[in-house]
């Protein structure tokens, strides 16, 4: 049987579409909160980085009432990095809104979104969004989502779509792309006349399967998923399918189900609806909650595999300690190995030593949100350089290529073009749109490590990179590595104005006067191709012989500052970026100069 009074739906979109500000207008819209509850910022991005970086990063769930039918609506990521957060979270839907921007058109992220949508049989409803944008082509748009569904390979049911069109940012969705007024209430009747209801089978045995994990320092671990089957209540023993077929006891001591922004508790809940479900200590996403007498386990989730791969090690430069709480290496491996609950795209194992340890993921900007995540948390770490997985295949050696896209105005191609180029990237497609170029791109995963910089830096900061997973190929030639070698102080103690003016017209230095710095650090970046040692902590010396004139004034360039995403795509393999709480710096991995030239000469 079908429930008609829910409505279970996922809002799936390349990233900066608009599906956190779609969300957010409909709950502005819905009635249920006072102007002075809703902040004018987005109301679902609450993390801290996701406010800094104005993207979402974590997957979350909200419930509207509409027409007496409670609306489930799960808001995702839209960047590639967290494809792993939309996996998960596809089975608790019936349906799904594809968000379209109404200028772009479909991009790579959307593809990849939609594909696994109808992997997982969900109704599509497609939304051309930003339709008040003063480049938007709503119907040439939608006639691109279709080619895209049919090369998705969208049988005919599945193809003929319902859209409409709205813009999530002035608050209306219309059928006609020229109506600019209204609210978002026709987006919601298409919902409710093109989504079904959950299917469900309330007398079966309870099955829940959890996909996602939620943490109370009142009652701990809470376990987030849809009752595919059966009934669930406050208090109610059942079973917990784990990993290898084992089971374990629990009692369950709450049950709530979603309302608005937040969760209100239940008696008990019935199949079809989504449930976050507290009192089990040790479940894990992708475990399933089953009747105690009759335990029938669903299938585990399947994620894609990561693709980049780096080793976080404890910091073991002079300043260890003086910034973080957490230094150890028992204090390093409990925290990656708890992120391990959450973050299903993630794979940790150990890297050969005791304080080492390879983390796995989809790409440099998936890493390096838990490496600032940590940070933020009071942890000190050393991150090396980011390296593609390989795998062997019949005696191939393969590695991950990327769909890369790249829009940029069209009298800026070449530099796009070149940096592709040298980095053994092939050119797929080009789309001239107006003033701009679209040119989509197969290039090697390793490719992509530090071509984005280079990219904004080469068109001024106007191109337009997304890019996403394609498939494993046979290994391909070299890629260029880092052009210029790097200024290394050989000295512990503060930067000093005039030495740091007289390295300034050979490099590009990334510390100021008066700046902590200790032997094998990273100071700058030489003009030329090798490394090269400085004393940057070398005082003027003083006599008492003065003549007019003789001493310059002291004129200091900005030093070049580095976020964490752009130092990690910055270093080499013999080098690392030393993370605490309130410090990013890069170091050589031997600090001693004798120690790197004895490692040289084995080499």
């Amino acid at each position: 049987m079908r429930r008609d009074d829910i409505r279970n739906i996922v809002i799936i979109a390349h990233v900066d579409h608009g599906k956190t500000t779609l969300v957010d207008c409909l709950l502005k819209q819905s009635g249920q909160f006072r102007e002075s509850q809703l902040s004018s910022e987005r109301i679902l991005d609450s993390n801290d980085q996701e406010k800094e970086r104005g993207i979402t990063i974590l997957a979350k769930n909200i419930a509207l009432p509409f027409k007496g039918v409670k609306i489930n609506i799960i808001d995702t990521p839209g960047h590639a990095d967290f494809g792993g957060e939309v996996e998960r979270v596809l089975s608790m839907a019936d349906g799904a809104l594809v968000l379209v921007d109404a200028a772009e058109g479909p991009m790579p992220q959307t593809r990849f979104v939609l594909s696994k949508a109808l992997e997982c049989k969900l109704k599509p409803i497609v939304v051309i969004n930003k339709v008040d944008k003063p480049d938007a082509r709503p119907m040439e748009v939608v006639d691109e989502v279709l080619d895209l569904f049919l090369q998705l390979g969208a049988d005919d049911s599945i193809a003929d779509f319902p859209y409409i069109f709205a813009s999530a940012k002035e608050g209306f969705a219309s059928h006609d792309p020229a109506d600019r007024s209204g609210t978002m209430e026709p987006l919601l009747d298409l919902v409710l006349e093109h989504i079904p209801g959950p299917d469900v089978q309330p007398e079966e045995p309870l099955q829940i399967l959890c996909t996602t994990l939620a943490w109370s320092e009142y009652v701990g671990r809470i376990a987030i998923g849809r009752i595919q089957s059966g009934r669930i209540k406050k208090g109610q023993n059942v079973v917990v399918s784990k990993v290898g077929d084992k089971f374990e006891r629990a009692k369950i001591t709450a049950v709530q189900v979603f309302e608005n922004l937040g969760r209100v508790d239940v008696e008990q809940s019935e199949a079809g609806d989504v449930v976050a479900v507290c009192g089990i200590e040790n479940i894990d996403i992708g475990d399933t909650i089953c009747h105690v007498d009759n335990p029938s386990p669903l299938p585990r989730l399947l994620v894609d595999e990561p693709t980049l791969e780096m080793v976080f090690t404890i910091n073991t430069s002079p300043f260890v300690g003086k910034d973080g709480k957490y230094v150890t290496s028992r204090n390093l491996r409990e925290r990656l190995y708890k992120e391990l609950e959450r973050n299903v795209a993630l794979r940790v194992r150990d890297a050969g030593s005791a304080d080492a340890f390879a983390v796995s993921g989809r790409g440099v900007l998936h890493l390096a949100v838990l490496v600032e995540t940590m940070r933020r948390e009071g942890y000190e770490l050393a991150v090396s350089k980011p390296q593609v997985i390989t795998r062997e295949v019949d005696g191939t050696k393969e590695e991950p290529f990327e769909n890369l896209v790249v829009e940029v105005p069209s009298i800026k191609m070449g530099p796009v073009m070149e940096l592709v180029g040298e980095r053994r990237g092939e050119m797929v497609e080009m789309n001239p749109r107006g003033d701009f170029t679209q040119v989509t791109f197969s290039i090697p995963a390793r490719g992509l490590i530090g071509l984005r910089t280079k990219m904004l830096n080469a068109t001024q900061g106007e191109a337009i990179i997304n890019h996403r997973f394609d498939s494993y190929r046979p290994m391909g030639g070299d890629v260029p590595r880092r052009a210029n070698g790097v200024l290394i102080s050989n000295s512990t103690g503060k930067a000093v104005g005039f030495s740091l003016f007289n390295l300034q017209d050979r490099s590009d230095l990334f510390i100021k006067p008066g700046e902590e710095l200790y032997e094998g650090m990273i100071v700058g970046e030489n003009a030329r191709n090798e490394d090269m040692v400085v004393n940057p902590i070398k005082e003027k010396k003083l006599t008492n012989m003065r003549a007019s004139g003789s001493d310059e004034n002291i004129v200091l360039k900005p030093p070049r500052q580095m976020s964490l995403e752009a130092a990690l795509e910055y270093i080499e393999d013999d080098e690392l970026v030393e993370v605490t709480p309130n410090f990013i710096r890069l170091r050589k991995m031997m600090l001693k100069e004798a120690d790197r030239r004895r490692g040289g000469r084995r080499n």
